[in-house]
C-alpha cells in the first residue's frame, strides 16, 4: 500500500473520495473492473474542484468490506466513500450489511432515490438492496453511499434523468451530497451543472455557488 495516511489536503475544500469495487471475480482478476474506473470519470467531470481519490478492489466479504470503509474513513480520512457492487440479493451480496456494521446513522433516502432512477429503466431495480450511511468520529465523519455496478446505472443514479428538453425529471443523488457534506463538517463542493446540479438552501450558499 503506498498511500500514506491521513491524505493532507492540498486546499482546505478539496473533497477526498475513496472508491471501493466489490467483487469477487474482479479482485481474483477474471475480469476487468469497470466501476472505479467509471466513479473516478464522472468526478472528474461533475466536481469543479478535482477530488483526491483512493480506490480499492476487494472481493465479496462482509468483514473485509467494513474494514476497508474503516480504513478509508478513519485513517484515510475520506469525505465521502462510494461503493460499488454487491448490492443485490445473491448470497455473496453483502455490501449492505457491511455498510451498515460501520455506520452511525443511516441515510435511507439515497437509496429510495436510487431505486426510483432505475425504476425508470428496469423493473428489477426493486431487487437492489443499497444504502447510505454516516460514519462520525469524535473529529471526523464521512458519507458513505452503496452504488450500482454497472457504469450506466452508476451515472443514472448520480446525475438523475432528463427530458428531452434536457431539464432534470427525476433528480440524482448526487445533488443531495455537497449539502450532506457542509451539514457533517466536510468540505464545500461545488458541482458543474451540465452534469449534475448540487442543491443547497440559501442560507448554505457562498458567494459563486450555483443558484
Amino acid at each position: 500500500m503506498s498511500d500514506s495516511f491521513p491524505l493532507q489536503r492540498s486546499h482546505p475544500d478539496e473533497l477526498i473520495v475513496g472508491l471501493v469495487s466489490v467483487s469477487d471475480r474482479a479482485s481474483s482478476g477474471v475480469y476487468q473492473d469497470q466501476g472505479i474506473p467509471a466513479l473516478s470519470d464522472w468526478l472528474q467531470r461533475a466536481v469543479t474542484r478535482p477530488p483526491r481519490i483512493v480506490s480499492r478492489l476487494i472481493p465479496d466479504d462482509r468483514a473485509g468490506i467494513a474494514a476497508t470503509l474503516r480504513e478509508l474513513v478513519d485513517q484515510a480520512r475520506c469525505d465521502l466513500v462510494l461503493t460499488t457492487g454487491g448490492t443485490g440479493p445473491a448470497r455473496r451480496d453483502v455490501t449492505p450489511e457491511a455498510t451498515l456494521d460501520v455506520a452511525t446513522r443511516e441515510l435511507p433516502g439515497f437509496g429510495e432515490q436510487m431505486r426510483q432512477v432505475s425504476l425508470a429503466f428496469v423493473p428489477t431495480a426493486i431487487l437492489s438492496r443499497q444504502v447510505a450511511v454516516i460514519r462520525e468520529l469524535a473529529d471526523h465523519a464521512a458519507l458513505i453511499i452503496n452504488l450500482p455496478g454497472q457504469p450506466k446505472a452508476i451515472q443514472e443514479t448520480l446525475e438523475g434523468l432528463r427530458g428531452d428538453d434536457g431539464a432534470v425529471r427525476i433528480p440524482g443523488i448526487f445533488a443531495a451530497v455537497p449539502y450532506c457534506l457542509d451539514l457533517i463538517g466536510g468540505p464545500h463542493v461545488e458541482t458543474h451543472g451540465a452534469v449534475v446540479k448540487a442543491f443547497r438552501p440559501k442560507s448554505a450558499r457562498r458567494d459563486g455557488d450555483q443558484q
